[in-house]
């Protein structure tokens, strides 16, 4: 895939321009945003992201088109597993709803720009030492193993990082917001906020997840500009999730298990990747290994879609069902 310079530079300056747009339009006055606004926004970063896809497969073919929404679908989806994190962030840290778009779009700026090292990290390691796709593979079954064991639950309370703990250590921090500033002096002295705490948080988070999310999209593609903005655009429209699904997070009850579904998908398919590419003297004493055929991008795409909708579809299913229980037991049998 050749991807000229100037590509490169518009694109950049797009996905600023969005960010820019995003917080003089929506988040530079403090508001609590309603789920018609939420709702709108959210669609409209769908459609460029879609938008982007049919540009590619116009400009580059259907092969790289189709790589690209495997990977959008796929850091979509894992992103969602974010916003249970971030509730947590938002209610241990008791944001005031009105300043939580900022903290989110601060947050998740930070995010994308910590994501971009790892990409860039990621695309030296495929292009120089093609064992990598062994550990990537092996990486994401393992974490598909821990997503499946973890089931429904998800944790109750956020457990501060190591970066948190650090910012703490360094810097002497207000036990109050300051409206919406990051930092504060009190006589004389700089002090930073609960704000800039709960976004260091937030992108700091996020970075733990991309620990799983950017091995899982090099197996669906290995062209850097493909993964970067596919993970730009999943990232550009989570603020505007977080709104639209606050709330019904808890409905989604399977999602773990159509994670671990998709993670373990794509770590064989990494692993397979890595048996036709072999040089590892130990494997087939370095030759290629191509009795297992490469899982294509057509059929990539399709499993994460029908588990995504097969997840989305029993969730409901089931909470649906336990509500009218519940309903139906009434106080007494309560």
């Amino acid at each position: 895939m050749d991807v000229a310079p100037w590509v490169w530079i518009v694109t950049v300056a797009a996905i600023v321009a969005m960010l820019v747009v995003d917080y003089v339009g929506h988040v530079r006055t403090p508001h609590a945003p309603t789920l018609k606004e939420s709702a709108w926004w959210s669609l409209a970063y769908v459609a460029v992201a879609v938008a982007f896809g049919f540009v590619v497969m116009a400009v580059w073919g259907t092969t790289y088109g189709g790589e690209y929404f495997a990977g959008y679908i796929t850091e979509k989806s894992l992103s969602v597993d974010n916003l249970f994190v971030f509730v947590l962030i938002m209610t241990s840290f008791r944001v005031p709803r009105e300043h939580q778009q900022r903290v989110l779009l601060i947050g998740i700026t930070i995010a994308l720009v910590l994501r971009t090292v790892f990409i860039l990290a990621g695309a030296a390691l495929i292009a120089n030492f093609a064992w990598i796709f062994y550990i990537f593979g092996a990486f994401l079954i393992w974490t598909a193993i821990a997503q499946a064991r973890s089931g429904t639950d998800h944790d109750e309370e956020f457990q501060e990082n190591g970066v948190l703990r650090l910012t703490r250590r360094i810097f002497p921090t207000t036990d109050d917001y300051v409206g919406h500033h990051m930092t504060t002096k009190i006589d004389g002295k700089r002090f930073i906020t609960p704000m800039l705490i709960v976004m260091i948080a937030i992108g700091s988070a996020d970075l733990l997840f991309a620990v799983d999310s950017i091995p899982a999209i090099f197996g669906l593609t290995q062209e850097t500009f493909l993964v970067f903005t596919a993970n730009a655009f999943s990232l550009l429209g989570l603020r505007q999730l977080y709104f639209l699904v606050d709330g019904l997070l808890d409905r989604l009850v399977f999602l773990n298990y159509g994670l671990a579904a998709i993670l373990g998908f794509i770590g064989i398919k990494l692993v397979i990747h890595a048996l036709h590419t072999n040089e590892v003297p130990f494997i087939n004493g370095g030759e290629h290994v191509e009795a297992i055929p490469e899982i294509s991008t057509t059929v990539s795409l399709a499993f994460i879609v029908v588990v995504l909708t097969i997840t989305t579809v029993a969730s409901l299913l089931k909470t649906r069902r336990d509500h009218r229980v519940t309903a139906g037991a009434g106080p007494e049998d309560a």
